[in-house]
């Protein structure tokens, strides 16, 4: 029976619920959110962007296939954070509060990520 490998998840810098801009692929400066991160596999999930059509065989009879299009992952190195308020992708870069909280900062506009 071969061993199975143990999840190594990696620390990323984009969360669920970021917005993004993708710098690299086929989807190179589209703007989109979060869905999902998956660390495991250092990707993320993002809304409109990496869309594949995929054929979905009948489930019950009398039913019919259809053609589903749906984002698929993309590794988290190739999207950058986004300011809304801006409209600038920029850099991520870590301060303390005057709570001594840690949180992520946009290194252009100096916005706050984390609530």
């Amino acid at each position: 029976m071969p061993k199975e490998k143990p999840k190594v998840f990696h620390k990323m810098h984009v969360k669920t619920g970021d917005t993004v801009q993708v710098i690299a692929g086929k989807d190179k400066g589209k703007v989109g959110e979060v869905m999902k991160a998956l660390p495991q596999d250092s990707k993320v999930l993002v809304k409109g962007v990496n869309m594949k059509t995929k054929h979905v065989k009948p489930q019950a009879e009398g039913e019919s296939g259809r053609v589903v299009t749906q984002e698929f992952p993309i590794h988290s190195s190739n999207v950058m954070l986004y300011s809304t308020k801006q409209n600038v992708a920029s850099r991520v870069c870590y301060t303390v509060t005057a709570e001594g909280k840690k949180v992520r900062m946009l290194k252009k506009t100096g916005e706050i990520l984390d609530k």
